[in-house]
């Protein structure tokens, strides 16, 4: 249902096939129609134009391009041509239609001044990216659960600092120095290379991060935050699809991380951690480093850490450190990003195992204030 200020806008919703556009499309590109719409593969984004028709629906006086990634619950504006405002509200109401928890919208050609007309409050840009991501500086979300509007910017969803991992390797540390930045253990102008890097270098089985190693690596790092890592298989992970002499001293490093997890105390719980333990963990102020196959959301089946820190109706809220640029694919995509939680549930189980891999941070714990200890809260 629309909120009372908003009032119901006719759209028409096509699919959106750049080398056979519609023909009211073509008579708005006196409006500009970017040339970006053309140049990228977004089929695996489900592209499609949201447009608002004229009074006698012979034309439109104008149009969105819109995509997501699939098997979430949001909807990106890439760029809006002709009636900006009436255009957005229009893919608001569709996307309400679809029963998603959120729009986004990329600041390409967005004004400030529209995006707050129409109900969108700014993100805050990224701390870093990859050197071939590609995104527009500036990004605008717009939360469609009760009172997200009129309450708070964000709702319930309080947004942590975007930072997009450098490498390809380093999503485990990434999602926990982001966890530790939001829960306030971390200054914003810490999470830096040096600390992605370091945080990796404890935490990796080479050259991934599996979830014991890294709930290690995340106590030694901040002694203060409770950790929890939660796996439910006792045998190495992650290691599939090396040669067996690969596979064998990965696995005596797993090893040695459940030796150090025992010794500094660290719990490794062996039951499967379902989604509705996630939701409450969340509800705790706690944040859950979530290990997931990228099929689902990026057609590869690679596994990722993402990071788990919000909640709406119907939906986990997480922060992916990583986006597929060739697809058009972007930070303003991959952050706050709400999966449905059976969506999440599906792609958090790994292997033929399996298996499950999770580790929760706790809210620091007050302590006394030390030169040693700092120096331990900063990786």
């Amino acid at each position: 249902m629309p909120s009372p200020q908003e009032t119901p806008v006719k759209s028409v919703v096509v699919p959106f096939e750049p080398e056979d556009p519609p023909a009211p499309l073509g008579r708005l590109a006196r409006h500009g129609v970017p040339e970006r719409w053309q140049t990228l593969d977004r089929s695996a984004h489900a592209p499609h134009l949201v447009a608002v028709p004229t009074d006698d629906g012979e034309d439109w006086t104008a149009a969105a391009l819109v995509t997501a990634r699939p098997h979430t619950a949001y909807l990106k504006i890439v760029d809006v041509v002709g009636d900006v405002r009436a255009a957005v509200a229009a893919v608001v109401a569709h996307a309400r239609g679809r029963g998603l928890a959120q729009v986004k919208w990329e600041g390409w050609t967005a004004r400030p001044e529209d995006a707050a007309a129409v109900g969108f409050a700014p993100l805050r840009p990224p701390l870093a990216q990859a050197e071939d991501a590609a995104g527009p500086a500036t990004g605008y979300v717009r939360w469609l659960h009760d009172g997200s509007v009129a309450e708070s910017p964000y709702g319930s969803v309080a947004e942590p600092p975007y930072y997009g991992q450098t490498t390809h390797f380093t999503c485990g540390a990434v999602t926990a120095l982001v966890a530790q930045a939001h829960a306030g253990a971390l200054p914003d102008e810490a999470l830096d290379r040096r600390a992605e890097l370091t945080l990796w270098r404890d935490a990796t089985n080479h050259p991934a991060c599996e979830p014991v190693g890294l709930g290690v690596a995340v106590r030694r790092a901040w002694p203060s935050s409770p950790v929890t890592v939660h796996l439910d298989t006792d045998r190495p992970v992650l290691l599939d699809h090396y040669p067996e002499n690969e596979r064998q001293w990965r696995a005596l490093l797993q090893d040695t991380s459940r030796t150090e997890a025992d010794r500094t105390g660290v719990p490794v719980d062996p039951r499967h951690l379902p989604l509705a333990a996630i939701r409450s963990a969340i509800g705790r102020r706690e944040h859950v480093l979530l290990l997931v196959s990228l099929d689902g959301m990026q057609g590869f089946d690679v596994p990722h850490w993402v990071l788990c820190h919000g909640v709406v109706p119907g939906a986990v809220v997480i922060e992916d450190p990583w986006a597929n640029a060739s697809t058009g694919d972007t930070w303003v995509d991959a952050h706050l990003l709400p999966v449905a939680d059976p969506e999440l549930d599906t792609m958090s189980v790994l292997s033929a195992d399996r298996f499950r891999g999770a580790v929760t941070i706790g809210p620091p714990r007050p302590h006394a204030p030390s030169s040693s200890s700092a120096h331990a809260e900063a990786p």
